[in-house]
């Protein structure tokens, strides 16, 4: 079995939020970010690393007593390239792939990480080998992505707010198709917020 490890990214300054930091706001009776990682320890993934930036005690106390790693991204005003390479930076070097969690999803679960994670070792070719995992949704691309280690190299130069997505365009990416809206569901607004919290359910 393949050895995958999570890279939750919770380093953002929320701005659409106002003055509210989304990652720290409760929902389910938990801070938002808290969804994202408990999931990804729920999951196959080990270890699990968590990326702060703005607001990093903050974001760190609403993790407490959780077995992650946490790795502080000072330049996380410069985007979303130097948190993940904050990350990448940071796995093991046994690592064969990382599922990269955007800590603003709360809603992913640990079965949709499993099932990329097991897609990840099955179907994979030695010969020609998948760059990456991408859910689907009717066709559209969703979040969390696995990356397999051969993209580690490539992700450590991208610059400013990009992700991934533009290396995975000229490489070979399986697609697994799920029923699952929490793939393409974040809370980037305070109705986002709101939306998603109606139908959320406690924290056990």
């Amino acid at each position: 079995m393949s050895r995958v490890a999570a890279i939750v990214l919770a380093a953002g300054r929320s701005t659409r939020m106002g003055a509210v930091n989304k990652l720290t706001t409760a929902l389910g009776g938990m801070p938002l970010v808290a969804h994202a990682v408990r999931a990804a320890l729920g999951s196959k993934a080990c270890p699990v690393v968590v990326v702060t930036g703005h607001e990093a005690q903050a974001v760190k106390e609403a993790l407490t007593g959780l077995p992650i790693t946490s790795v502080h991204n000072a330049a996380y005003a410069t985007g979303l390239a130097s948190s993940l390479q904050t990350g990448v930076a940071a796995l093991p070097a046994d690592v064969e792939g990382a599922l990269i969690l955007l800590g603003d999803m709360p809603a992913v679960s640990s079965s949709l990480l499993d099932r990329l994670i097991d897609a990840f070792a099955h179907f994979s070719d030695p010969a020609h080998p998948y760059a990456a995992v991408v859910p689907t949704l009717g066709g559209r691309w969703g979040n969390p992505v696995l990356l397999a280690r051969r993209l580690f190299s490539p992700v450590m130069q991208l610059a400013g707010d990009e992700g991934a997505r533009r290396l995975l365009s000229r490489e070979r990416v399986l697609e697994i198709a799920v029923d699952d809206p929490s793939i393409v569901e974040d809370v980037d607004t305070p109705d986002a917020l709101a939306d998603i919290a109606r139908n959320f359910p406690p924290a056990l």
